[in-house]
């Protein structure tokens, strides 16, 4: 239809004439309300970085403590599982109270049964590190 009678058509209806392709020959419109278009769009938009933003990884953290029980540490290990088989990092604190600091190498044996327990398609972000009472390191699946 001719530009004319598509304005015309435009203003009946209480929308606007918006051009799409420019370099067509003739040139391509669409008649459609330009303010519930942008809206429209910018909802889009926000739906595609809040998704974007979903898929990047969280850094979870688990911390277990020298006296737990095998019970109890199947199911953090297991609840780690579930962590990193979503694709986000964990990081694993073992800490110690008290006079447990006079025997660090039971905490660091400790950990590798945690990272025994963990499965081989496990990697293990760094190395293990002191901070204070605790012995901590990130773990990623492979």
């Amino acid at each position: 239809m001719s530009s004319k009678e598509a304005q015309i058509l435009a203003r009946q209806q209480g929308v606007d004439l918006v051009e799409i392709a420019a370099n067509a020959n003739p040139p391509v419109v669409k008649i459609i309300d330009w303010g519930k278009f942008q809206y429209q769009k910018m909802k889009e938009e926000a739906k595609n970085r809040k998704k974007a933003r979903e898929k990047q990884s969280d850094l979870k953290q688990m911390k277990i403590g020298l006296k737990i029980s095998d019970n109890d540490l199947n199911i953090k290990v297991r609840k780690m599982r579930e962590f990193v088989d979503d694709g986000d990092r964990v990081k694993i604190m073992i800490v110690l109270r008290g006079r447990e600091m006079a025997h660090k190498e039971l905490g660091q044996e400790l950990l590798n049964k945690v990272l025994g327990l963990m499965g081989d398609d496990i990697v293990s972000e760094g190395k293990t590190q002191w901070s204070g009472r605790n012995l901590s390191v990130q773990v990623r699946k492979k």
